[in-house]
Formats: structure tokens, C-alpha cells, sequence
């Protein structure tokens, strides 16, 4: 596992030192961080069209935030895979996600989305990266809770589309030898374990269709987070190391009732502070040999995020397990060949 890295979406800012790609790095890396995330929906920290397109620019994007210490862990384009695929239901709210002269328009916005996904694997291959983050989109969230009654065939035909829709995205990714990592979240049609099956089967258990493991977003569906690494761990390429707690009452459980985050039963936490068995997280991805990134998403109803940032880095190394290459108890072996083990277990020499 490499870590700690950061997310910076929830950092960019007007003011120094969050307004400029050299300060967050200086400023993260001070902090103990080893590694960003950079979301590509920032022009100020990336510019996706020509790291596309230019291996000189590649080159001198890492060479600045080398510059910090750190390297870039992937590129996000949560905002825009959102877009890949939307229920005409929340086009105005989605229209945000997009540059201006896209709103109002789903076909073209659908077309730039698809797009800027294909640009972001050809700049993830040119800055050396093996991991991308993103959403699927969503054609079904409108349906989740079965009433009005599901028609028979809906939630096929929905997979069907959003299958076919990111099917030669996949292909791009796969091009580029690059894993394209779907954050498994509420609102989107990928949001648990048995969708994301879903939609393995309509890209045909496609290699590139891959995880972006959140705990937070399982826990708040009351799930169980870490039977879903059990399942799912071949599949899981990218990390992000977020906490949770969900305390139900006799007003509000799952749902929310509409409340305020800090209101609600279910609420994202700091890392520490929050209900999440970070030590058995961490204990399961070094059973099965995860390799990738362990990336701080801060977000928390509560703390300062820049309180959150300081306690985050030592939290993730405190938690990353460095793997033995021998045996607790190798002091105590006896040696052995076949010859030995047979007379252990009783049997003739061969």
C-alpha cells in the first residue's frame, strides 16, 4: 500500500495556500502527506485536454508536485462521470456540473462527459498512473425504494444503458492500461455491491471496470464493509480513507428526513472520529495484497477541514501495515522434506 495522499478537491481555494497547485502541495506535504489526488474538474490544478495530448506537459505537472515531495496517487472526474448517464429527474441540479455553455443541453453535456473520460485515461497513461476515479452517473437512483412498484424489465434496461454508455469508455481505459475505479455512493446507479454486479454483467466483467472503495458510503447503508473487501477485493484498485457514524432515533434512520448532514442519523466524520474499524480495513487490505494508494477524502459535518488534513496523514500511516516475509512462529520450525513428512504422518517411504 503507498500513502498517505489527499484529495484536494475539498481544498481548492481563492486563498493562498489553496489556490495554486505548488501551494497545496508544499502545504500537504507538510502535513506528512506522501501523495495527491488531483480532481480534474479543477482547471487551476490540471488542465485534462492538454495533459491529454502532451507528454511535456505531463512531465512538467509531476515535476511540480515532485517539486513538493510528493507524486500524484490518480485523477478524479467524479463531476463528470456523474454525467455520463442522467435521469432527465435531476438535469437541472447535474447542469452545475457543467461548463456553461452545455446547460440546458443533456446530449452534448453527455458527449463532453464522455469525452473528458477518455481525455483523463490518455492523461492518467501519459503521468504514470494505474488508477483513475470517478462515478458511473445514474439512470435508476429515481427508483431505488420499490413504490411506486418497479415496472418488470426496468432495472434491466437501465443497466442495459448505462452498460452501453461506458462500455467504450472502458475500452479507452483499457487502452491505456490504466483501471477505471467507480466510487461506490449513494445517487449513483453503482452505490453497493449487488448494483456494481450488476453492471459487471452489462460490460461483460469488463477488466477496466473497477472500485474506488469508500467505507463511509457502505456504513451509512448499514452494510457490511468489510465482507464487501472479501467479496470484492480483486475488483478494488483505488481507496479513500473517509469515516462515518450512523446513530438511528425515532424521527430519521437511513434516510435522512430530509435533514441537514449535521442533523442527520447517518453523518461523515474525520477519520477517528467516526464509528469505521479502520485497523480491520487496513488489516483485510493487506491480506489480499492491495497495492494502491490510501487517499484522505475529508469530509466531516463537524471539524475544521484543516484540522482534518493535520490529523489525517498520521492517522493513515499509524494504520498502513508494513507485511512480514516470515512466520511468527518460523522459530519453532522443524525443517522437513517429503521424506520426514511422510514418516510424520505415518505412511511407508516412497
Amino acid at each position: 500500500m503507498k500513502g498517505p495522499a489527499i484529495f484536494l478537491a475539498q481544498f481548492t481555494g481563492s486563498e493562498a495556500p489553496f489556490n495554486t497547485l505548488e501551494g497545496l502541495c508544499a502545504w500537504a506535504k507538510k502535513l506528512g502527506y506522501e501523495g495527491v489526488q488531483l480532481p480534474s474538474f479543477e482547471s487551476s490544478l490540471i488542465d485534462l485536454s492538454v495533459a491529454a495530448e502532451s507528454q511535456d506537459y505531463c512531465d512538467e505537472l509531476k515535476g511540480r508536485v515532485a517539486s513538493a515531495g510528493l507524486q500524484i496517487s490518480e485523477l478524479s472526474t467524479h463531476l463528470q462521470g456523474q454525467l455520463v448517464a442522467v435521469h432527465p429527474a435531476y438535469d437541472q441540479l447535474m447542469d452545475g456540473f457543467a461548463p456553461a455553455e452545455l446547460r440546458g443541453k443533456p446530449a452534448a453535456r453527455q458527449a463532453w462527459a464522455v469525452n473528458q473520460l477518455t481525455l483523463a485515461a490518455k492523461a492518467s497513461q501519459r503521468l504514470g498512473l494505474s488508477a483513475h476515479a470517478t462515478f458511473s452517473g445514474a439512470l435508476l437512483w429515481h427508483t431505488f425504494y420499490p413504490w411506486p412498484q418497479r415496472p418488470a424489465g426496468l432495472v434491466e434496461a437501465g443497466f442495459a444503458e448505462l452498460g452501453k454508455r461506458w462500455r467504450p469508455i472502458l475500452d479507452a481505459f483499457d487502452e491505456t492500461g490504466v483501471d477505471c475505479c467507480f466510487e461506490i455512493h449513494p445517487g449513483e446507479d453503482l452505490h453497493d455491491g449487488a448494483s456494481f454486479e450488476r453492471f459487471l454483467e452489462a460490460v461483460d466483467h469488463h477488466p477496466r471496470a473497477n472500485i474506488l472503495y469508500d467505507p463511509s458510503h457502505l456504513l451509512l447503508q448499514q452494510m457490511d464493509y468489510l465482507a464487501f473487501i472479501d467479496l470484492y477485493h480483486s475488483r478494488i484498485k483505488a481507496f479513500h480513507v473517509k469515516d462515518a457514524e450512523f446513530r438511528p432515533n425515532g424521527r430519521s434512520g437511513v434516510y435522512g428526513g430530509y435533514d441537514n448532514w449535521v442533523d442527520r442519523p447517518g453523518r461523515f466524520r474525520s477519520p477517528g472520529d467516526g464509528q469505521i474499524d479502520f485497523k480491520a480495513i487496513f488489516s483485510k487490505f493487506a491480506q489480499y495484497g492491495y497495492d494502491g494508494w490510501a487517499v484522505l477524502e475529508w469530509e466531516c459535518c463537524l471539524k475544521h477541514p484543516e484540522d482534518g488534513a493535520r490529523e489525517g496523514a498520521p492517522f493513515i500511516r499509524d494504520h498502513m501495515i508494513r507485511l512480514t516475509d516470515r512466520a511468527f512462529d518460523d522459530f519453532a520450525g522443524t525443517g522437513g522434506d517429503d521424506a520426514f513428512n511422510r514418516q510424520v504422518l505415518g505412511l511407508e517411504p516412497n
